[in-house]
């Protein structure tokens, strides 16, 4: 197969290193298929989210009270912003020869990261100042359960990302760190589609509801 074609959805880095890029094909496209049954969890946890706001308030916090637009807009910045360091580790990956560039944005896509987990981590905690903690309510159950699972998420590949400085830092750029690198991008990206399904349903028809 010639380096020239992309026959999977990724970055195509056959100009720059062929191996690589023939290796990623079926590596990139078994990874789809992962991504696409995490998605599915993610639609349960929504449609399970979506049940219990309407049926599972047992007397509790409804969705308008715990949905707080202003520290989801920061979060939703963040998140974002961190997506487009990410797109730019990538571009440093596919045209930068060395590795200076690549552990710069991605070390900045961690910093959003972390900022990100953060303020989940904030809101959670006043949430449960206030006494919304997941076992008042189902609705409460489905609220923490679907943000915690995406907040896990993130940490896992702010790990992912931890790992791959620690391998950037300590042997060349060789073709299974430019691997995981690639799968790393598009496990952060899948991310953001995520997020922005959780804050169309979670906080802005909360705050509506």
């Amino acid at each position: 197969m010639s380096a020239g074609k992309n026959l999977h959805p990724g970055i195509n880095i056959g100009h720059v290193d062929p191996g690589a890029h023939r290796a990623a094909e079926p590596v990139i496209f078994g990874f789809w298929v992962f991504l696409m049954s995490d998605l599915v969890i993610f639609a349960l946890l929504l449609a399970t989210y979506a049940a219990m706001s309407v049926h599972g308030i047992a007397g509790g916090p409804t969705p308008a009270r715990v949905a707080d637009l202003p520290s989801a807009a920061i979060e939703t910045g963040l998140l974002l912003l961190s997506s487009f360091t990410m797109s730019l580790a990538t571009v440093a990956l596919k045209y930068r020869p060395g590795r200076a560039h690549l552990r710069r944005w991605l070390a900045v896509t961690a910093v959003l990261g972390l900022a990100f987990v953060g303020m989940e981590a904030w809101d959670f905690a006043k949430l449960a100042a206030q006494g919304a903690v997941p076992q008042r309510s189902g609705f409460l159950s489905a609220h923490f359960t679907l943000l915690g699972t995406h907040a896990l998420h993130v940490s896992a590949g702010l790990v992912w990302m931890a790992v791959l400085a620690f391998q950037l830092g300590r042997e060349a750029l060789e073709d299974l760190v430019r691997l995981r690198i690639m799968r790393l991008a598009l496990f952060w990206h899948l991310l953001d589609v995520v997020w922005i399904a959780i804050l169309t349903f979670v906080f802005l028809f909360g705050a509506v509801g």
